[in-house]
C-alpha cells in the first residue's frame, strides 16, 4: 500500500479552500443578519423615541418662545385677538432683535399653524406688522388655503377621535371577554 503524498496534499489543500469559501459565505450571512437586525432595531427606536413626551417638550417650548413675542409685541400678538400678520413679518421681528431669532421661528411656527390663526385669514381681512398697524390684506387665494386647511385639521381630529373610540370599544370588550374567565 502506497501513499501519493502528492494527491493527499491536493486533496487536503481543495478541502482548505471549500472551507474558506464556507467560511467567507456564513462571514457575509452573518454580516447581512446584523444589518437587518440594526435596521429593525433602529425602526424599534424610531417609534420608541417619538415619545409624547418629546412631543409635549417642544410643544412647551414653542409656547414659552409664543408667550415672549407676545410681551415683546403685545400689540401684534394675542391669543384672544388673533388677526394675520404682515406678509415678511418674520424678517421684522428678527430685524427689530427683540426676540432671538429662533425663538421668533419656532413661536411663529405655532401661531400661524393655529386654529384661530387660520380662521383669521378671511378674505379682505387686515394684516398687521409688528406695531399692531394695518400692513397689507388677506387674499382669496390664502382665504381658500386657510379653510382648506382648516378642513384637513378637522379631518385628522375625526380620524383620530373615531381611532381612539374604537380602541376603547375593543379594551372594554377584552376586559368583558376576561372578566367572564
Amino acid at each position: 500500500m502506497s501513499v501519493d503524498v502528492e494527491q493527499i496534499s491536493t486533496k487536503t489543500r481543495q478541502l482548505i479552500d471549500q472551507l474558506e469559501n464556507l467560511l467567507d459565505s456564513a462571514e457575509a450571512n452573518l454580516t447581512q443578519s446584523k444589518q437587518v437586525f440594526q435596521s429593525e432595531a433602529n425602526q424599534v427606536n424610531d417609534v420608541v423615541n417619538k415619545t409624547p413626551k418629546a412631543k409635549s417638550k417642544n410643544r412647551a417650548a414653542n409656547m414659552a418662545a409664543l408667550q415672549q413675542l407676545m410681551e415683546a409685541y403685545p400689540k401684534t400678538f394675542d391669543r384672544k385677538n388673533v388677526r394675520p400678520l404682515k406678509i415678511g413679518i418674520q424678517e421684522d421681528l428678527v430685524a427689530d432683535e427683540k426676540v432671538a431669532k429662533n425663538k421668533i421661528k419656532r413661536a411663529l411656527a405655532s401661531y400661524v399653524r393655529s386654529l384661530n390663526y387660520y380662521r383669521s385669514l378671511r378674505e379682505g381681512a387686515e394684516r398687521i406688522d409688528i406695531n399692531g398697524e394695518p400692513a397689507g390684506v388677506v387674499t382669496k387665494e390664502e382665504s381658500d388655503h386657510a379653510k382648506g386647511k382648516l378642513k384637513e385639521i378637522n379631518k385628522v381630529r375625526q380620524e383620530k377621535r373615531k381611532e381612539q373610540e374604537r380602541e376603547e370599544r375593543m379594551s372594554k370588550k377584552l376586559e368583558m371577554l376576561v372578566g367572564r374567565k
